[in-house]
């Protein structure tokens, strides 16, 4: 990022609400990547069941990330619009229902944990494991969306830098517990499912009095109402849609990864954790993006939307470039860190230069999505998901029926990216999309 001088009217405002999103942005695939590193010590089948217990967790989680866009996005148009005690308003909306889906997939999660595992096909003593912190992390479920929600409220507010210190806090005590856990009281893979459960919860407590506190300050109602958390659930439809179709992606992904071996898979693990945590770093333009989008349009203003638009372009390129020479010449730090298996780690280290080629392409893509999920045009990413997976699957399926390994793997998630990005590219340059007034977000 620090590549592109500050030469625009909006590089202030991005970076005053993407630098803070970028650290509370990371909080979740450090969780991850932390586990990674403890767990991965432990041996390699623990590591491997961490991987798919983890692409799992993600898919469950990742459905419901609308609670946080498409909250983002109307919080903005009501700021926008002038009307903060709205916008306060339908974010309790979010948190409560929010709070019943965490609830709900919490109790389904614990059930339905073997069945889970058992699909992906994996071996007797990776099931095992797999299983175990799988049971324990889905008790997470409601800090998770109760996070996605409330931290969906302060984007809306313009407020990114609150989410960054409470994402922070957690993160500290995640790898506190998890050490205390794993290593100090001996409970395995388990103990590190609930040192992040427990750490999660923490930081969602504090991010719902945050909330609660603005919402009484401007008068807002805290009392769940059926309307408007029917509202909001209707609002997030396409989004979960658009959400599923990325999360089928991933999860084609996994299996085929899982179909080469365990060590492949652990591999593959690692690759894919570091792939998302960049994602998700790239992500926080987009949240700046949703963020000032979805404010420019309350207030009916076009033309700042579009010049925002590009500016943003250009810095999710830049952070892009710089993002995939990272994860190239550092290999040699980080690759020992995940596994101290030789074959894991000659394999991550070849298949984290094929993702790192694809990163430009993810700094565009992203921004895309965040500034069309901020105009509120949740049902185009609907549809532009389905046409980008159907793209995908054949690709998939033709590595996997010709086992020709986790690099190709790898090189095919290239071309599902470069997909969305056609599909993202066609739709920002025309003007369907621009559509101004608070309540457009709902649509």
């Amino acid at each position: 990022m620090s590549l592109i001088r500050l030469r625009s009217a909006h590089d202030r405002e991005i970076l005053r609400l993407a630098v803070p999103a970028f650290g509370a942005l990371i909080a979740e695939p450090v969780y991850l990547l932390a586990d990674s590193a403890i767990v991965g010590h432990l041996g390699t089948p623990q590591l491997a069941a961490l991987g798919l217990a983890g692409t799992a967790l993600q898919t469950l989680v990742g459905v419901f990330v609308f609670l946080a866009y498409a909250t983002t996005a109307s919080v903005a148009r009501h700021l926008g619009a002038g009307d903060r005690r709205s916008a306060l308003a339908y974010g309790i909306d979010g948190l409560w229902l929010a709070l019943g889906l965490g609830v709900l997939l919490a109790l389904v999660g614990t059930l339905a944990a073997p069945a889970v595992v058992s699909a992906f096909g994996p071996s007797s003593q990776v099931h095992e494991f797999a299983v175990s912190y799988l049971r324990v992390a889905v008790l997470g479920m409601p800090a998770l969306l109760l996070t996605f929600a409330g931290t969906g409220v302060l984007r809306g507010l313009q407020d990114t830098r609150t989410p960054l210190w409470i994402a922070g806090a957690s993160y500290v005590g995640n790898v506190v517990l998890n050490v205390l856990f794993v290593y100090g009281l001996h409970l395995g893979i388990a103990g590190s499912a609930l040192g992040t459960v427990l750490a999660q919860t923490a930081g969602a407590v504090a991010l719902v009095v945050v909330v609660v506190r603005a919402a009484r300050r401007y008068d807002a109602p805290l009392r769940p109402d059926l309307t408007g958390i029917r509202a909001s659930a209707h609002a997030g439809v396409p989004l979960i849609v658009r959400t599923l179709t990325l999360r089928a992606a991933l999860l084609v992904t996994a299996y085929v990864a899982t179909s080469f071996g365990d060590v492949p898979l652990a591999a593959h693990q690692v690759a894919f954790t570091l792939w998302n945590t960049l994602a998700i770093a790239l992500d926080a333009i987009a949240i700046a993006g949703q963020a000032i989008v979805g404010r420019y349009l309350g207030g009916s203003d076009v033309a700042g939307t579009r010049a925002a638009t590009r500016r943003m372009m250009e810095w999710g390129v830049g952070a892009g470039v710089v993002f995939g020479a990272v994860v190239v010449l550092a290999r040699p730090a980080y690759v020992p860190l995940f596994s101290a298996d030789p074959a894991v780690q000659a394999l991550l280290a070849q298949a984290v230069l094929v993702f790192a080629c694809f990163e430009p392409v993810a700094g565009i893509v992203f921004v895309l999505d965040g500034v069309l999920i901020g105009a509120g045009d949740g049902k185009y990413l609907a549809y532009a998901g389905l046409v980008t997976l159907v793209a995908f699957l054949p690709l998939a399926l033709l590595v996997y029926a010709a086992h020709a390994g986790l690099l190709a793997l790898w090189w095919a998630f290239g071309g599902f990216m470069v997909a969305r990005f056609a599909t993202l590219a066609v739709r920002a340059r025309g003007d369907a999309w621009l559509v101004t007034g608070a309540g457009a977000a709902r649509r």
